[in-house]
């Protein structure tokens, strides 16, 4: 019989990084609001908690990070001018942000770590389990991760992370997952968990990617996390324990993912994630496919 768990309502998205691999567009500007085509990386990061039913969302932000709050107001101003120059669909798309969700903000003083930032949830939290969102990982909507991954929690309790496949070489980027096989194909027993570990330490090549479903017992267990690579405190760190002890607050599953995903965390990434979903948008698509097409081929002409 498949034993029932509380239902998930809140997604938590840390936003207080500095964004320092893209200065100095960042330094006055916060790296969540650099446009992926035409909307800013963090409102794809909203749209996804929101399709997965999560409609309460907690950002973690910090110094130099209004723009975020200001992005998912209302602003009268512009809707007003928007409204008398009959653009409705200008102003519709204004108007989405501010209505995707019930939005709420904490700022995390010190910048400690994505641990720490996650701390900062609590209060918010309370005890109940919730999604956290990380917003260098944009999931394509056709892909549904999270909904699957609110799946397996809801069935199994304790807490899912997310994983991908990486080659050996690359696991060092990643924090790492050592794995047992389930029943379910895309399922996995989460047995132990380093960060960033050397390849030739790494126990799998199973990379995490940025979204969890987190039991509220991970709370307890931040508080007492030591700082740990990099002097930060390492969320790795603290599901580590929970893998470690299923006691403490239940087992800890991973979704191996295989579906489209956009690394906005990197500039050559970003750059590649731009062009991956302009071409596939339909206003914009057939018109820069062609215009990519003749530029590759001139490119290869000259090279």
């Amino acid at each position: 019989m498949t034993q029932s768990h509380p239902r998930i309502s809140k997604a938590v998205i840390p936003a207080a990084g500095l964004g320092t691999r893209f200065l100095p567009a960042t330094k006055a500007t916060p790296k969540e609001m650099l446009p992926v085509v035409d909307k800013p990386a963090i409102q794809y990061v909203v749209e996804e908690a929101v399709s997965a039913g999560l409609d309460d969302v907690l950002m973690i932000t910090g110094r130099n990070k209004r723009p975020l709050e200001d992005h998912f107001d209302r602003n009268y101003e512009l809707e007003s001018a928007l409204e008398k120059k009959g653009d409705a669909e200008r102003l519709a798309k204004v108007q989405e942000s501010s209505d995707l969700a019930t939005m709420h903000y904490v700022r995390q003083g010190d910048p400690r770590g994505l641990g720490h930032a996650v701390l900062c949830a609590a209060p918010h939290v309370g005890h109940e389990p919730f999604a956290v969102l990380l917003g260098d990982d944009l999931i394509d909507p056709r892909d549904p991760l999270l909904q699957r991954m609110i799946e397996v929690q809801e069935r199994h309790g304790g807490s899912v992370i997310a994983l991908m496949e990486v080659a050996p070489e690359q696991i060092h980027l990643y924090g790492c997952a050592a794995v047992e096989t389930t029943a379910d194909g895309d399922v996995v027993r989460i047995t132990g968990l380093v960060e960033k570990p050397e390849p030739a330490d790494a126990p799998s090549n199973y990379a995490i990617i940025g979204r969890y479903v987190l039991d509220p017992h991970i709370f307890d267990i931040l508080r007492k996390t030591e700082p740990g690579r990099g002097g930060e405190v390492q969320l790795t760190d603290a599901l580590q324990q929970l893998a470690a002890d299923e006691k403490v607050g239940g087992p800890v599953h991973g979704v191996v993912f295989k579906g489209r995903r956009y690394d906005t965390g990197d500039r050559g990434d970003y750059l590649r994630a731009i062009v991956r979903l302009a071409c596939e948008r339909e206003d914009l698509g057939p018109d820069f496919r062609t215009w990519l097409r003749s530029y590759v081929a001139e490119e290869m002409q000259q090279s």
